[in-house]
């Protein structure tokens, strides 16, 4: 086998097979935009005309909440909102686990998670670029 790749790759136009590592893919749902704001009553009335729905509310960690079609409106102390305006969007994943694994394959670090929730699975990663997202999915 050697001695084939030898003769390919000393053929003009010709290359030696490289080897490949192929990781699998992560399948993304979509994305939620996370907006803070300092007045949840004052900003759901825009954002509800501005996506065309209706606000549905909950309370997360002492943040209040408004999901507002692609928008995630959050509301509460100042600490928390510091550490909530570090992830720049949430990211819908059919699969927490899988997810993991392909982007520490790529070369991201998995800052939280993966962990449950009431709606699901989630985990925070560091991207190499230094951008930080939230990925979940719907299982439980």
């Amino acid at each position: 086998m050697l001695q084939v790749i030898q003769r390919l790759h000393a053929r003009p136009g010709t290359r030696a097979p490289s080897r490949v590592t192929r990781l699998s893919h992560m399948e993304i749902l979509g994305a939620t935009l996370r907006v803070c704001v300092d007045d949840l009553e004052t900003a759901i009335p825009f954002y509800e005309r501005l996506a065309g729905g209706r606000a549905q509310r909950f309370e997360r960690g002492g943040v209040q909440v408004a999901a507002i079609g692609c928008f995630l409106l959050m509301s509460g102390p100042p600490a928390e909102l510091e550490v909530l305006r570090k992830v720049a969007a949430t990211i819908a994943v059919t699969d927490v686990e899988e997810t993991h694994k392909v982007l520490t394959g790529l070369g991201a670090h998995i800052v939280a998670g993966p962990i449950a929730s009431p709606a699901g699975r989630n985990l925070i990663a560091l991207h190499p670029d230094g951008s930080v997202y939230e990925y979940v999915d719907r299982q439980a």
